[in-house]
C-alpha cells in the first residue's frame, strides 16, 4: 500500500534533522581534533621538544680528578691511578638480571660485589649509574666494549683510583678514602650530587677526611646523546670540573720511615718537631697498617687481624694517644713555681726517700732518697719528692696554667682526625667530671705527671720545642696547597722570665750529658750535636712492681723527650713506648737515634755515638737499611 505524501514529507524532515546533527557532530569532533593538534605541534612545541630531548639526551656529572698530596721534597705520599669499571642504568637495562647474565659470561664477576650493586639498584633512581664490577683488566673492559650491543644500559669506563705508594709510612697521617656511607650523608647538611655517585670515594681518616673539600674538587657536567636502547652515541657538550687541590705537607720521608723502622717490634709513637717553623718532620705510630687495602676494600679476615692486634695498629698513637707523661711533666711543674715565685732555682728540698702528706706517704723512685736538691739536680736524677714539694707551694692551678701554656691539655689544630686534647686537670674540672673536691694528693701525684694528668706524644713535643725557643711554637702539617705556602707555626713570646727558661734548659743538658743524669747512656757524642731531654717513666697500676715480673699489658710506659742541638735548637722530638718500662733504658735509646738520624739527615756518623754503643749500633744500622729497602720493594709489588 503507498505511503501518503504527507508521512514521506515527515520521514525527510527527519531524515535531513538527523543528517544534521550527525554532520554537526562530526564537524564539531573534527573541529576539537585540529585546535588539540594545533595546539600540541604548535602552542606545546617547545615542551614536547624537550621531553623529546630528554629521552634522547642524558646530562652526566664528569667526577673531578682528587687532589694529590705530597711529603716535604716533593714525592707523592697520596696519588690517582687508572681504574676500569663497568656500570649499569637500571632504567636503561630492561631486563636487570638477563643483561647481568650476559655479563657474567665475559666478565668474571665479584659475588660480594655483585650483591651490592644489586641492592643499589633497587634502592637508587633508575637513572643512577650503578657499579657492578670494579678494577677490571683492560681485556675484560675490550671484551664489554665489543658486545656492547647486547648489553643495554652497560656502560664500560675509565676512572680513577687512590694509591699510596709510601703504603704503611703514612697511614696514620694521611689516611685513606672509601665509598660514601650513609653515616658519611648525615654529616653533611647538603651533601654534594657526586656523594650520591654509588661507590664513589670520599676520605675516611686523617688528612683525607679533614681536607676533604678542597681535596675532592668540583663535577664537570657532559650532554650525551643514548639511542632507545639507552647505549650513548655520542657526547654533544662538556663542561669540564675542577680538581682538587694538591696538598704538600711537612714530613721527610726518609725521615718517617726511619723512624718506622726504629719503632718497628714496638707499640709506640713518635713525633718529631721543627723548632722554628713548628713543622712535624715525622709524625708515625706503629704498629701501622696499608691504607690501600682500605681503598680496595678490606677483607674480614684482614681487618680481624687489625682489630684483634694487641699492639693496637688501627689508633694514631701519636696525636689521638693519651698517657701520664710521668717525668717528662716535671719541667712544667719547676717552671710553674719559678714564675708564681715560690721557689728559686738554688733553694733545697731534702729528700729522704719519700713525703709524708695527710697521713700519707708518697714516694721518690729511688726509695733510699736524693738527699738535699735544686732545682737542676732534681731534674737531672728525676728526684719525685722535690717536685711534691713545688706543688705544695705552687698549687694545681699555676701548675696546670703552665702546662696549657705549654702546649699541654690543649686541642692543637692540625688536619689529622681524633687529635685528642690531654688533660691539665683543676679543681673545677675534678669537682664537674668527678663530682669530688680536689685533695692535695691530688697535687702531689699531677706534679710528677700521674694523677689525672694526661698528654699525648704531639703535646710533649710541643712543650719541648716551647721551653727550648721561649715561644708558643705550634705544630704544622700542611706546608702547601696548590703551591701557596701555607702560614708557619713560629709563634709569639710566652711571656716566661728567659732564666726561669734557661735554667730548666740547663738541667734537661744535664739529664742527658752529665754523669748523675737519667739519659746519660743515651748522649750524642758530638759536641755540636748534643741534647737536652728527659726521661719519663708513667704508671699503668697503683702497686710498685718490677716491670719483668708482670704481663706486657701491665707494665709501665716509657717516654723520653729532648730538643737539639742544645746551643741552637733546631728540632724537638717526643717518643712514647706503651708498656716498654723505664724511660731512660727503651724511650731515650730510640730518641737519640731519631735525633741523630734528623740532624744529619741520613745514618750519622758512627762518631756520633758513645764509643761503648758503636758496634751495635753500626749492626742495627745495617738492619734498619735493608728492612727499609725491603718496605719499599713490598709496597711497590702490592701497588
Amino acid at each position: 500500500m503507498r505511503r501518503p505524501t504527507r508521512d514521506n514529507a515527515e520521514s525527510q524532515r527527519r531524515i535531513t534533522r538527523r543528517a544534521l546533527i550527525l554532520g554537526g557532530a562530526q564537524a564539531g569532533f573534527g573541529g576539537l581534533l585540529a585546535w588539540r593538534m594545533h595546539f600540541m605541534q604548535v602552542d606545546q612545541a617547545d615542551e614536547f621538544r624537550l621531553l623529546a630531548d630528554e629521552n634522547r639526551i642524558n646530562i652526566r656529572l664528569i667526577p673531578p680528578s682528587r687532589g694529590r698530596i705530597f711529603d716535604r721534597e716533593g714525592r707523592v705520599v697520596a696519588e690517582n691511578i687508572p681504574s676500569y669499571r663497568i656500570t649499569m642504568v637500571r632504567e636503561q637495562a630492561g631486563d636487570v638480571q638477563q643483561v647481568i647474565a650476559r655479563l657474567a659470561q665475559l666478565v668474571e664477576l665479584d659475588p660480594d660485589e655483585l650483591d651490592r650493586a644489586m641492592r643499589d639498584l633497587h634502592d637508587l633512581r633508575g637513572d643512577t649509574p650503578v657499579t657492578i664490577a670494579d678494577r677490571i683488566t683492560w681485556d675484560d673492559l675490550s671484551r664489554v666494549a665489543v658486545n656492547a650491543p647486547a648489553l643495554p644500559g652497560i656502560t664500560p669506563e675509565v676512572g680513577l683510583s687512590r694509591r699510596y705508594p709510601q703504603g704503611a709510612n703514612y697511614a696514620h697521617i694521611v689516611g685513606y678514602v672509601g665509598p660514601v656511607s650513609d653515616k658519611d650523608l648525615a654529616r653533611i647538611d647538603a651533601p654534594d650530587q657526586l656523594l650520591r655517585i654509588p661507590r664513589f670515594q670520599v676520605g675516611k681518616i686523617g688528612l683525607e677526611a679533614r681536607r676533604e673539600d678542597p681535596l675532592r674538587g668540583k663535577a664537570g657536567t657532559k650532554r650525551v646523546e643514548v639511542n632507545a636502547a639507552g647505549r650513548i652515541m655520542r657526547e654533544l657538550d662538556r663542561v669540564e670540573g675542577n680538581a682538587g687541590s694538591d696538598f704538600q705537607i711537612s714530613i721527610e720521608s726518609a725521615l718517617q720511615s726511619y723512624v718506622h723502622a726504629r719503632l718497628k717490634t714496638e707499640s709506640a709513637a713518635a713525633v718529631v718537631m721543627n723548632c722554628e717553623t713548628g713543622d712535624l718532620l715525622a709524625c708515625v705510630s706503629t704498629p701501622s697498617f696499608d691504607p690501600n687495602l682500605f681503598v680496595r676494600g678490606i677483607s674480614q679476615t684482614d681487618y680481624s687481624a687489625l682489630l684483634e692486634n694487641k699492639y693496637r695498629p688501627l689508633p694514631n698513637k701519636a696525636v689521638q694517644g693519651v698517657y701520664p707523661p710521668g717525668s717528662t711533666f716535671k719541667m712544667v711543674t719547676a717552671l710553674a713555681a719559678l714564675e708564681a715565685d715560690q721557689a728559686q732555682a738554688e733553694d733545697t728540698v731534702h729528700c729522704p726517700g719519700f713525703l709524708e702528706v695527710s697521713d700519707r706517704k708518697f714516694h721518690c723512685w729511688k726509695r733510699s732518697g736524693h738527699g738535699n736538691m735544686n732545682l737542676h739536680t732534681s731534674l737531672r736524677e728525676s728526684c719525685d719528692v722535690y717536685f711534691y714539694e713545688m706543688a705544695l707551694r705552687t698549687g694545681i692551678e699555676n701548675i696546670s696554667a703552665m702546662a696549657r701554656k705549654l702546649g699541654l691539655g690543649v686541642k692543637h689544630d692540625l688536619a689529622m682526625t681524633s687529635v685528642a686534647k690531654g688533660l691539665a686537670p683543676t679543681k673545677a674540672w675534678k669537682a664537674e667530671v668527678k663530682g669530688a673536691e680536689w685533695v692535695i694528693g691530688d697535687s702531689v701525684n699531677a706534679s710528677i705527671g700521674q694523677g689525672f694528668v694526661l698528654a699525648s706524644p704531639l703535646q710533649l713535643a710541643v712543650m719541648t720545642a716551647r721551653i727550648a725557643t721561649g715561644r708558643s711554637v705550634t705544630p704544622r702539617l700542611i706546608k702547601s696547597i696548590d703551591g701557596v705556602e701555607q702560614p708557619t707555626g713560629y709563634g709569639t713570646s710566652m711571656d716566661i722570665n728567659e732564666n726561669h727558661l734557661r735554667q730548666v734548659r740547663k738541667a734537661m743538658f744535664a739529664v742527658s750529658n752529665s754523669r748523675r743524669g737519667t739519659a746519660y747512656g743515651s748522649r750524642v757524642a758530638v759536641e755540636s750535636m748534643q741534647m737536652a731531654g728527659k726521661t719519663g717513666t708513667a704508671q699503668v697500676r697503683s702497686a710498685v712492681v718490677n716491670n719483668s715480673s708482670v704481663p706486657w699489658e701491665q707494665r709501665d710506659h716509657a717516654l723520653f723527650v729532648n730538643f737539639a742541638p742544645f746551643d741552637n735548637p733546631k728540632i724537638a722530638v717526643a717518643v712514647v713506648v706503651e708498656h716498654g718500662g723505664g724511660g731512660s733504658k727503651v724511650a731515650a735509646p730510640i730518641a737519640r737515634d731519631i735525633t741523630l738520624q734528623a740532624l744529619y739527615g741520613e745514618d750519622p756518623p758512627l762518631s756520633a755515638y758513645p764509643s761503648k754503643d758503636r758496634g751495635r749500633i753500626r749492626a742495627q744500622q745495617e738492619r734498619l737499611r735493608r728492612e727499609r729497602l725491603e718496605a719499599e720493594a713490598n709496597t711497590s709489588d702490592r701497588a
